[in-house]
């Protein structure tokens, strides 16, 4: 399966899983035992758009690309910026 092929399955299965807006992808990781994705998705719309909620999540599927765990790993308002030093 290529990375678009699994970003289309996680696009489509996450919101039907978890009952929230998909908003965008962070990373995408081929593993020994499939794949791992980390997608943001809209917790709580706001208004203005910049106080919206996002919550990141890790999404680990098969190497079929069938979804069989997922796990919310963090939560920030859309203004919000990371950072990470490298």
């Amino acid at each position: 399966m290529s990375i678009a092929d699994i970003l289309s399955g996680v696009k489509r299965e996450m919101p039907k899983l978890i009952g929230l807006k998909f908003n965008s992808t962070v990373g995408i990781v081929k593993t020994e035992d499939g794949w791992k994705v980390t997608v943001e998705m809209l917790e709580k719309e706001s208004l203005p758009d910049s106080m919206d909620i996002l919550g990141q999540y890790e999404v680990n599927l098969d190497k079929e690309g069938a979804i069989f765990s997922f796990e919310r790993k963090a939560l920030r308002k859309r203004i919000d910026v990371e950072t990470s030093s490298l």
